[in-house]
């Protein structure tokens, strides 16, 4: 990412009376996320479809460690995957504790298309999607493995949130569990049509407890959609942004007036002062749409950044934060 690219603050864009389309998502490797779901979007096409032809990008990157293939394990080696996806017609659909699978989101939309139910999760999810035409596959790269085995030599088996506290200061990498916590990639878009969609999926916090689901795949809590105000979606420590049901929460203060930068930085705020010293130790950060093509975020700490794509920029955002 060249320098130039990488903003002081984020913005809160106006361009005419709405801006359209536009895609947003979490993370600078959100870029490419960002230029997938541009193939549909500059087509005139549907924000659903946008989004998760979008984030399945980042799934099938053998390079992110945070996301589907190659995603980093649970502490027993283990690669478990969580996604969710919902569309402007408030359908949505959610897999947890998925393994085997590549692209958790696609699984996600089936189970919103084609069953009565919202979440499907573990075994029943993994039927499900063999079922329906995906195919097994060791989502434990060499490299990933390798990682873990690394972690393995002072892992602390301490209980869970001692650990997921220390899993921020075992690596200065930007990988998960490092202090540039890539956890995630959320997305949402708006389209040429004026109909919201996002997508949020995930290999979860490195090294977690086998059985741990985070907030990706829990629509309220790191996604959440609502056509007639705008969209938010969440990365970081989920436990935090499950507390708060912290998408809605932003959509509703979007609701009542609140930009879409004012909103998240509400949410974090609230985050703030009912764990002020967890808030301290952790990341965690929210991005948000709202139906005019406003868009902004805010976090705990510095160091989150986002990506924009519209018809006339391509850009990658760093967010404001409390820390």
């Amino acid at each position: 990412m060249a320098g130039k690219d990488l903003l002081a603050v984020s913005a809160n864009t106006k361009i005419g009376s709405v801006n359209k389309p536009v895609v947003l998502s979490t993370w600078s490797f959100g870029k490419e996320a960002n230029a997938g779901a541009w193939e549909t979007l500059g087509k005139g096409g549907r924000a659903l479809d946008a989004v998760e032809k979008g984030v399945m990008v980042a799934e099938a990157d053998p390079k992110n460690h945070s996301v589907g293939y190659s995603g980093l394990p649970d502490r027993d080696g283990r690669v478990t995957l969580d996604a969710c996806i919902m569309d402007e017609n408030f359908n949505c659909g959610s897999v947890m504790f998925l393994e085997h699978i590549v692209h958790p989101i696609s699984v996600a939309r089936m189970v919103m298309e084609k069953t009565p139910h919202i979440q499907m999760a573990g075994q029943g999810a993994l039927a499900f999607a063999l079922a329906n035409g995906f195919e097994k596959k060791n989502l434990l790269t060499p490299e990933a493995e390798k990682i873990w085995r690394d972690w393995l030599k002072t892992a602390d088996y301490a209980p869970q949130v001692n650990i997921e506290e220390k899993l921020f200061e075992i690596s200065k990498d930007p990988l998960p569990g490092g202090p540039d916590n890539h956890d995630t990639i959320g997305m949402i878009a708006l389209d040429a049509s004026g109909n919201l969609s996002g997508a949020c999926t995930t290999s979860g916090l490195a090294y977690k407890r086998h059985g741990r689901v985070g907030d990706s795949p829990i629509i309220g809590a790191g996604l959440y959609v609502d056509n007639e105000v705008g969209a938010a979606t969440a990365t970081g420590v989920g436990e935090e942004v499950i507390r708060i049901a912290g998408a809605h929460l932003i959509v509703e203060l979007m609701r009542q007036g609140a930009s879409p930068e004012a909103a998240c930085k509400q949410a974090i705020e609230r985050i703030v002062r009912i764990r002020p010293e967890k808030a301290k130790q952790i990341q965690v950060a929210f991005l948000a749409l709202n139906k005019k093509g406003e868009y902004g975020a805010y976090c705990l700490r510095q160091g989150f950044s986002y990506a924009v794509r519209t018809g006339s920029e391509e850009t990658i955002y760093k967010a404001k934060s409390v820390y």
